[in-house]
């Protein structure tokens, strides 16, 4: 059999395979939350960036909300700055958060954005002070994690109107009412968005282990 014959008998598979969901799916908004190992090896973030476009492609509308802990730490220790974690969650002081916003909206936002578009997509960033997508305020429970903020709203109307002909590539930095950023744990904002959407699906792409029955079992679906 000739290397070519093969190839495409392989694409052909794997097209017959996917055409269930292509058409469980089609028209159908996907909110998928991009962190862990996909962020940080290069070929994972290579096929992330084409499968997104290929979602978009089939007519599925894809929804990226980011993370960013691995690229934040590498920017604090850059800045010799040191943080500390309760229960998971970053203390984000006022230094730390100016790191935290650079380096998630204007680095690894940025980062995302193009490697979309480099596979042919067209991705919009919804990320920034001057657009402020997520309006977020502190828990007044929470002072001791300093600028972490909890979500009052997003604006939705932005997402439908990015998502119509796009790629959306949400930063999960809020802001309040004065201007100040917030830093959001980014799994929190993509169930936010989900929920505000009523999207059809959440994909969680992390690095922990998943979400648990009481029996200590992991559960794919919820």
């Amino acid at each position: 059999m000739s290397i070519a014959k093969k190839s495409a008998e392989n694409i052909s598979k794997v097209l017959i395979e996917a055409l269930p969901y292509i058409q469980k799916f089609s028209g159908k908004t996907i909110v998928i939350k991009y962190g862990g190992s996909a962020m940080s090896d290069a070929y994972l973030r290579k096929s992330f960036a084409r499968d997104i476009v290929l979602m978009k492609t089939v007519g599925i509308n894809p929804i990226i909300v980011h993370g960013g802990g691995p690229q934040i730490q590498k920017g604090l220790k850059k800045a010799k700055i040191e943080s500390e974690f309760i229960n998971g969650v970053r203390v984000t002081s006022p230094e730390i958060i100016n790191t935290v916003q650079k380096v998630l909206d204007t680095q690894v936002n940025k980062e995302i954005k193009d490697l979309i578009n480099s596979w042919g997509g067209n991705a919009q960033a919804l990320s920034g002070k001057r657009l402020a997508f997520i309006k977020a305020q502190k828990n007044p429970k929470q002072k001791k994690l300093g600028e972490v903020g909890e979500i009052l709203s997003v604006q939705k109307q932005l997402i439908f109107n990015a998502s119509n002909k796009k790629i959306p590539v949400i930063s999960p930095i809020g802001w309040d009412k004065k201007g100040n950023p917030l830093n959001i744990n980014a799994d929190y904002v993509a169930c936010y968005v989900a929920g505000a959407l009523k999207a059809e699906k959440i994909i969680l792409m992390t690095d922990v282990s998943g979400i648990k029955d009481s029996q200590g079992k992991k559960i794919s679906e919820m």
